[in-house]
């Protein structure tokens, strides 16, 4: 079992920036891949971004692409998404994922946060 702590959301103005930190309790967080979602109000969960569990590689939706930036640091036990520029469409609860295999269309599966709320106001 894992338990991921999402933090960091908050109110911005449209062009503002914000980081989202997810802590995992596990010792084991190395061995998981990482990965951020969002849900909107009345919208199906969608992909964020993805970090891979050993070598860093990463993976963003282009509707993030340029203006986000993922990292872990497996000595705490954390990711980090950085988001830049900020959009209103950019409002959503973002969720926080762990899991074992690198499918990212999978909106299920793994491990997930409690969400943290990210308001973009324009």
């Amino acid at each position: 079992q894992v338990q991921l702590v999402e933090s960091g959301g908050g109110l911005v103005q449209a062009g503002g920036s914000l980081r989202l930190s997810c802590a995992a309790s596990k010792r084991t967080f190395s061995l998981y891949h990482m990965g951020w979602f969002r849900q909107a109000p009345g919208l199906e969960r969608e992909f964020v971004a993805a970090i891979y569990r050993s070598d860093g590689s990463t993976l963003y939706a282009d509707s993030v692409r340029g203006r986000t930036s993922l990292s872990r640091d497996n000595a705490k036990n954390t990711v980090y998404l950085q988001m830049n520029s900020l959009k209103p469409e950019d409002t959503a609860v973002y969720y926080c994922n762990a899991r074992m295999d690198w499918n990212w269309r999978a909106r299920e599966g793994g491990y997930w946060g409690q969400g943290t709320q990210v308001t973009v106001s324009s």
